[in-house]
């Protein structure tokens, strides 16, 4: 099957750019003129109208949704749809979020790249980071808006398929907004036109939309079995549906175990099966990893290039200052931007493949020394511009990687089901079918028997660290558990103390920009 990343390049092209004091309302007007007299015409010969009125078109302005995450704009230069205080695409920034300020992850560059609010959880709502994914996020889902009030009454069946798809990108990036922020104006395909202030939705609401619209997508979009590699299939929908169920409590909708736990069991249905090959996940070729990765943001170095997203997590990863050899790795060079702290890498057994660690020439533990001297704490090496063959996918210096990112995939959605079932009063021998393959998968089959007497509620915590380190899970999950803001688990420089310290709760959750709290009062 043809990447979908091959499309990517090809979309609509439309030039909007505004300064970051800009209030979201400012976006909307600009993106949801396409229907008046503000409409903005697309640099080439076709106006949206036009480009519309065909399927191919429908699929071109899609793919636009997809590669929001992952790129700022159309040029590889670096070009963005709009400027941005650190310049960089979606996942970069929810990368730093996800991983940043929890024990999976220690900056190198704490001023240089505004990082020290992230890093010793003390943010402010004028972090530049905290605004970099906030209007990236609202920028998706402007898009969304944007193409299905486009579509949705086209009448072609392919095109309304299209129309399923960006709703689950919107319901994606809406889900990203309730995780990190807790709340967030609304805006859908019937916000009015103009300097329109959005409502503001509590967490309860945006709970309630999301699991809506992914349950009212969910059985459209194709089975696993007949869906295109990239884009979003009901397995998609039911894995983001059961993450939203699994957290739901502290996202306000109450308790939604036994619904996650047959979310989860709708993906599994349809077929998915665990790689042998732990790492192949996460190489050039993880494209050709769909018996496991369910649902993934494609990253390629001709058609989709990113110097955010898996080149930040392949580059970022390899030591600019040690004997580290970035071509091990399919790099040109490093770009020593972060490590793991010990408290992570203290989780892995010895013969856990997972381990994925450069070990060689830094300590494992900080030690009192400062967290951006990259003498202490290991690199990670999960991520690679790697063929199968071991050859480099691509000059990462001029295109970056070929790894796609994976969103969703099975062993998720396994360590999902085991916890919501044990949550919901299932014995530990219930869940062992569900760990058991991982462990296999790890240590090699027969090598490691996983116990009932071991499993627990942390056991599960520490085996979705284990699993999932960098796949942007680690803040919800520590939140999830009351660990996060507390001192039941401590890290060092957790709070900005050596040693580890706790820290308000109001940090379970991201402040709205600064400049969106002034702009809209709803918020306030």
């Amino acid at each position: 099957m043809m990447k979908l990343s091959r499309y990517i390049m090809k979309g609509v092209r439309r030039k909007v750019f505004f300064t970051f004091h800009f209030s979201l309302f400012t976006l909307i007007a600009t993106l949801s003129s396409c229907t008046g007299d503000l409409d903005l015409s697309p640099e080439g010969d076709k106006t949206a109208a036009e480009v519309y009125a065909t399927t191919e078109g429908c699929q071109m302005a899609l793919t636009k949704i997809y590669a929001s995450y992952v790129t700022v704009g159309q040029a590889k230069e670096n070009l963005g749809d709009f400027s941005t205080n650190n310049g960089y695409d979606l996942m970069r920034g929810y990368v730093n979020m996800q991983e940043m300020p929890t024990d999976e992850m220690a900056p190198s560059w704490l001023e240089g790249d505004h990082q020290d609010g992230l890093c010793y959880i003390k943010w402010t709502a004028d972090d530049p980071w905290v605004s970099d994914v906030y209007y990236r996020l609202y920028y998706t889902i402007a898009l969304a808006n944007d193409y299905i009030a486009n579509t949705k009454n086209n009448g072609n069946q392919t095109v309304q398929q299209y129309v399923d798809e960006a709703r689950f990108l919107r319901a994606l990036a809406y889900y990203m907004v309730l995780d990190l922020y807790g709340k967030g104006p609304f805006v859908d395909e019937n916000t009015g036109i103009g300097s329109y202030i959005p409502e503001a939705y509590t967490n309860k609401q945006l709970f309630d939309y999301i699991e809506g619209e992914l349950k009212a997508v969910a059985d459209n979009l194709p089975a696993k079995s007949s869906v295109e590699y990239g884009r979003a299939s009901s397995g998609a929908a039911y894995a983001l549906l059961a993450k939203l169920y699994l957290n739901a409590e502290i996202y306000g909708g109450g308790n939604h175990y036994a619904d996650c736990v047959a979310a989860c069991d709708k993906v599994i249905a349809q077929g998915y099966t665990l790689e042998e090959d732990y790492q192949k996940l996460f190489n050039a070729d993880n494209d050709k990893r769909t018996n496991e990765i369910i649902f993934s943001l494609n990253v390629d170095a001709t058609n989709t290039v990113t110097w955010g997203a898996t080149t930040y997590l392949v580059c970022g990863a390899i030591g600019n200052s040690n004997n580290q050899d970035a071509t091990a790795y399919g790099a040109a060079s490093g770009w020593g931007s972060f490590r793991t702290r010990g408290e992570l890498t203290s989780l892995f057994e010895e013969g856990d493949c997972r381990a994925l660690f450069w070990t060689n020439d830094s300590k494992q533990y900080f030690e009192g020394n400062p967290i951006d001297n990259q003498g202490f704490g290991w690199f990670g090496c999960k991520y690679t511009n790697l063929t199968d063959e071991g050859e480099a996918a691509s000059n990462t210096a001029d295109g970056g990687v070929c790894t796609d990112y994976p969103v969703l995939r099975l062993a998720d959605v396994m360590l999902m089901k085991a916890e919501a079932m044990l949550r919901n009063g299932s014995a530990a021998a219930d869940v062992l079918p569900l760990i058991q393959p991982l462990y296999d998968r790890a240590f090699g089959e027969g090598e490691r028997e996983v116990l009932a007497s071991e499993v627990d509620l942390q056991f599960l915590l520490n085996e979705r660290a284990r699993e999932l380190w960098w796949e942007c899970t680690r803040r919800t999950d520590l939140v999830r558990y009351g660990m996060f803001t507390t001192n039941k688990y401590l890290w060092e420089w957790k709070g900005g103390a050596a040693a580890g310290t706790s820290v308000s709760e109001s940090f379970n959750t991201y402040p709205i920009p600064a400049a969106e709290q002034s702009a809209n009062y709803n918020l306030r």
